[in-house]
């Protein structure tokens, strides 16, 4: 299956880097051109326009920073929609709006071809090596058609259901995180104006009740001083968003998610919309006069567990 890949941004360009690493028939393109050369110099092609890749290939990948980019890349005179035809899939793997890929979807299905919704979690440490999460949604037949190749891209695959259930529970996801972040920057920074050795303070959460994903990846990079997690600011308020507004369309009263938003609206106005996520700290930080610091933590953090095929995971319950 030769299979386009538009978008080679921090996720995007590590997800394509897996397929051609095993061995995948890979066309390319990004609005920048140098993010795709190293991709060209491992023996990908490049697509003039996403019709001309959507002629080319059997499966088209998007992973983009927004709604509306997808949207453009799809729907513009030479975009996606042009291209595509029968038996061709699309594979949204952005995080995206359950309505926006939906609505997409339902274009491309106008035109012959197949829709999934296919976001990734697990931090882009994990993407660059083939151990990432993938949710899907969509068909089973196609999801078994793809299969092969979301093997490839990822260590655990979930189908989620039909079309949009995958991006709904991939905010979902992201919200939690998000919350998770938060809760762990309050716990450092009480930790440290309590007295308690930050050191000492990471490892006691992370033996305890209180451990999380967030907390042993982020918290690391929060102590370097780094807070580079390849993830920013704008970003997570896209995200929260997203989420607020599936709770939106579902009546559901949220409490915590409108705090979330507005504090990482704040951390934008104050440091900047693409601030590393993980910076959200310095409100706390400048509020005490505290810096949460502390020597022997990673300034990036890198997946040491050795690339495996992937596999389905089947929900609990399920026959």
């Amino acid at each position: 299956m030769k299979i386009g890949f538009i978008g080679l941004g921090n996720v995007g360009g590590k997800l394509a880097g897996s397929l051609l690493r095993n061995g995948h028939d890979v066309m390319v393109r990004d609005l920048d051109r140098t993010l795709a050369q190293p991709f060209l110099d491992q023996g990908a092609s490049w697509a003039d326009s996403p019709k001309a890749m959507a002629v080319a290939c059997e499966a088209v990948i998007t992973c983009l920073p927004s709604p509306a980019a997808s949207a453009a890349v799809m729907e513009d005179s030479d975009g996606l929609l042009q291209g595509l035809s029968d038996g061709k899939i699309w594979m949204e793997m952005s995080t995206t709006d359950e309505a926006e890929v939906k609505r997409l979807g339902a274009l491309v299905e106008k035109v012959g071809a197949s829709a999934v919704d296919c976001p990734v979690s697990g931090g882009c440490h994990r993407a660059d090596t083939g151990n990432i999460s993938i949710f899907a949604g969509c068909e089973r037949e196609t999801f078994d058609r793809i299969t092969p190749v979301l093997k490839s891209l990822g260590r655990r695959l979930l189908h989620t259901g039909p079309l949009g259930s995958a991006s709904v529970l991939k905010v979902i996801t992201n919200y939690l995180a998000t919350a998770n972040l938060l809760s762990c920057c309050e716990a450092l920074v009480t930790a440290k104006a309590a007295g308690m050795d930050l050191n000492t303070t990471y490892e006691a959460i992370k033996i305890s009740s209180g451990t999380s994903f967030v907390h042993e990846t982020e918290s690391q990079v929060i102590l370097n001083g780094s807070r580079d997690i390849s993830f920013t600011m704008d970003l997570v308020s896209k995200d929260i968003g997203l989420f607020q507004a599936v709770a939106d369309r579902a009546n559901v009263p949220l409490e915590i998610s409108p705090l979330l938003i507005k504090i990482f609206k704040d951390g934008e106005a104050r440091y900047g919309s693409r601030e590393w996520s993980p910076n959200i700290i310095r409100r706390l930080e400048d509020a005490t006069g505290l810096s949460i610091l502390a020597p022997g933590f990673p300034a990036e953090m890198k997946d040491d567990e050795p690339e495996e095929p992937g596999y389905e995971v089947v929900p609990t319950g399920s026959a």
